[in-house]
């Protein structure tokens, strides 16, 4: 992870509409998949031109990619559904106020567990240099 990096700081935080979290989900899920698997693994609701546009949009946006294998197309996530989170953590920093507090306010929201999670890193990245 990286801290502060010149394309977060610089962009809007990548909003997902709910269909594009349900295709992302399914993906970081079940990894690559057709228009016609994502229809399928969705319920068979959408229509497939509206995945379609929605894989297009995702693509856009740098968070999925096509891959064409014989005569069909795959769909693949770029990232990972952690990193993608991590970078809406960053982005929401940066667009917050007051980043210090701001994680001051997450620190505090968040469980023990994930507070010596953390305490574990930092002292570990400490010891590292």
């Amino acid at each position: 992870m990286t801290s502060g990096s010149a394309s977060t700081e610089n962009s809007s935080p990548i909003r997902l509409g709910a269909l594009e979290q349900q295709v992302m989900d399914l993906l970081w899920d079940e990894g690559p998949l057709t228009v016609r698997k994502i229809i399928e693994a969705s319920g068979g609701d959408p229509a497939y031109t509206t995945i379609a546009t929605v894989l297009t949009n995702l693509e856009r946006k740098h968070l999925v990619q096509r891959e064409r294998r014989g005569r069909s197309v795959f769909h693949t996530p770029i990232i990972s559904r952690e990193e993608h989170a991590a970078t809406l953590m960053q982005k929401a920093l940066v667009n917050g106020g007051d980043r210090a507090a701001s994680i001051l306010h997450f620190v505090e929201g968040i469980g023990a567990d994930d507070v010596e999670l953390l305490r574990n890193y930092l002292n570990s990245k400490d010891e590292r240099g």
